[in-house]
Formats: structure tokens, C-alpha cells, sequence
């Protein structure tokens, strides 16, 4: 779906008041859900999620803390539901045996980095992963669900968007009032800056919970290349700034409704419009995963990784989850 602008709006906006009383129905539902004790997991569990509905930065940062799990000699693997695509699992996901339709996007992409395990069950998601070999799980999302107990939860918070208007579906971004869900993190990445993700920042701080800086780097170059940039991811915006960043001239945007699966006449028109352009289609990870052949091999692809201002407070809660000392 595509967030509504009143999400971001003053908590006042006529529309966030008219849903108000939805809101706090679903708010109260949602937070009594997550109160729910979860089933043992056989092994750590490292959940990487996020407030609110929407783009945060979950998939990068499971990515970077799968690498610095890896650092410290562990062997994760990552748990997803597979939003969008068909398969309930559990099962292993292999791209090259399962289409994007049955696993949906994000599960390829982690399964680039490590055995990934797709399972609406956690619990049974959990036994594979460790059936798999490993022994420290990543689970993207999942924060607010209380089916899996979880030894470590890290919140991800966009800078930019911060808690939007502050309220729960659907009057605003929330999933659970956010005074419900502090009491289930263990601290918050955030990425990017912004007053918004600011004020998130000083309330954790303010709960003692540390606040881990990180910000997206583009992994290509594309200094003086004029591009006609499109996604369909949480927030698309912070694709184009990624792209402006890694020196391309963005002479055309095209912003689809996250996990957009892309139809033949997407396809025709952005190739179309980027003739008329004189310029080239770039994509996101994401993104090109979902596009099929061969429009698929005329997209450029412009990577991401997560980098941490400072990684040591973060290690120490890594090594706290593997149970090890921090010397």
C-alpha cells in the first residue's frame, strides 16, 4: 500500500481525527496481541523490526548485523514471513527453485547473505533455521508478533519519517501505540538523520535504551549518468536521495506502491518514457527482483548497505545475545 499523506501531517488533520476512534480499537487490539508470551526458540533470536507500518530500513540492517554476527564467529540465519508471496513454509528459500510470487521479494534478497527461512509459523520457522545450521536467528519483522520469543529486539527508525502523526492504523503509521511497544525493544537503529528521528532518539535515550546511528551507502557509481529512477518500496524518496548521492542526474522519478508487482504495461511505459528521456532505468535490490526478463536486464541496479557511525555498543549487544563476553 501506499501511506496517505495525513500519516505524516499533524496528529490534528481532519482525516487522522476521523479515524481516531479505528485507531485506538486497533491500537488496543494490536498491543494486548503483543503482550502474548512467545514459544522458546531453540536458539537466539535477533528481531530486526519497526514501529510503524512501511519502509524503514529493516531488510539493510538485518543484512549488516547478519555480516557482523558472522564476524564474531557465529552462524546466522534469517526468518521471514515472506510478505507477498504465496508459500507459507516452512521451507528454504532458493531463488533459483522458487519464484518471487511464492516467496515474495525480500526473502531472495537475504538469501544472497545467508540461509533464510521462509515460515508464517515462527516457532516452526525457528526449528528449520537451526535444522539449517545455525545458531543465532535474524528474523525481519516480526516485532509485533508474540508467536516467537525473542532474546534481542532492535527497532528500525527511518530519521525522515520519525513516528509520522504518532497515532495507530489507520489514522496514522503506528502498529501498536508506540508507549506499548518500548517495553518489547532492547534499543533502535537509526537511520539517516532528521528532527523527527530526533525526538524517537531522545525517547529512548530517555528509557535508557541505546540509539545506534547508521546511514545507507550507495554501493555504485553514477556520476553523469541521467537516469529515470523507480521503486516501489515503504518510502521511495529515499531511494532518489541515494541515487542523487551516488552522482546520477535524476531526470525523471516514478514512485509505485511498495512490494508493486510490475505488470507488461509498467514496463512498456517506463521503457518508453526513458527513450524519450535519453536515459537510463535504475532500480532498486528490491525492486529488480520482481521484474521479469528480459525487461529485467536493461535495469541498472543501484545497491545499499547500512553502515553504523559506531559499531562498538552494538557489538556488545551482539555478543550479550550469543551469550559471550565483550572482551
Amino acid at each position: 500500500m501506499r501511506p496517505p499523506a495525513f500519516w505524516d501531517a499533524r496528529p490534528g488533520h481532519p482525516a487522522a481525527r476521523l479515524l481516531a476512534p479505528l485507531g485506538a480499537l486497533y491500537g488496543r487490539h494490536t498491543a494486548a496481541r503483543m503482550d502474548r508470551p512467545g514459544a522458546a526458540a531453540p536458539c537466539p533470536v535477533l528481531c530486526i523490526g519497526n514501529f510503524t507500518l512501511g519502509g524503514a530500513g529493516k531488510t539493510p540492517t538485518a543484512l549488516a548485523l547478519a555480516t557482523l554476527l558472522r564476524d564474531l564467529g557465529a552462524r546466522p540465519a534469517f526468518l521471514t514471513r515472506g510478505y507477498g508471496g504465496r508459500l507459507a513454509g516452512p521451507i528454504r528459500v532458493d531463488p533459483t527453485m522458487q519464484t518471487v510470487a511464492e516467496t515474495g521479494d525480500e526473502p531472495r534478497l537475504l538469501a544472497r547473505s545467508a540461509p533464510t527461512i521462509l515460515s508464517r509459523d515462527r516457532p516452526a520457522g525457528a526449528r528449520l533455521c537451526v535444522a539449517e545450521g545455525a545458531d543465532v536467528i535474524v528474523m525481519d519483522d516480526g516485532l509485533q508478533n508474540p508467536s516467537l520469543a525473542k532474546t534481542l529486539s532492535l527497532a528500525v527508525v527511518d530519521a525522515g519519517a520519525g513516528l509520522g502523526n504518532g497515532r495507530p492504523f489507520p489514522a496514522g503509521p503506528l502498529r501498536v501505540p508506540v508507549s506499548r511497544q518500548w517495553r518489547h525493544v532492547h534499543g533502535i537503529v537509526l537511520i539517516g538523520d532528521g528532527p523527527r528521528g530526533a525526538v524517537v532518539a531522545e525517547a529512548a535515550r530517555a528509557r535508557g535504551l541505546p540509539v545506534h546511528r547508521a546511514r545507507l551507502i550507495p554501493g555504485a557509481d553514477f556520476a553523469g549518468r541521467r537516469v529515470l529512477a523507480f521503486a516501489g518500496i515503504g518510502r521511495p524518496d529515499k531511494f532518489f536521495a541515494s541515487l542523487a548521492e551516488a552522482g546520477a542526474t535524476l531526470v525523471g522519478r516514478r514512485a509505485f506502491a511498495d512490494h508493486h508487482p510490475y505488470a507488461a504495461a509498467d514496463t512498456a511505459a517506463l521503457t518508453a518514457e526513458a527513450r524519450r528521456l535519453g536515459a537510463d532505468l535504475v532500480t532498486t535490490e528490491k525492486d529488480h527482483v520482481r521484474l521479469e526478463a528480459p525487461f529485467a536486464a536493461r535495469v541498472a541496479i543501484l545497491p545499499v548497505t547500512l553502515a553504523f557511525a559506531d559499531e562498538a555498543p552494538l557489538l556488545a549487544q551482539l555478543r550479550s545475545l550469543l551469550g559471550r563476553a565483550s572482551g
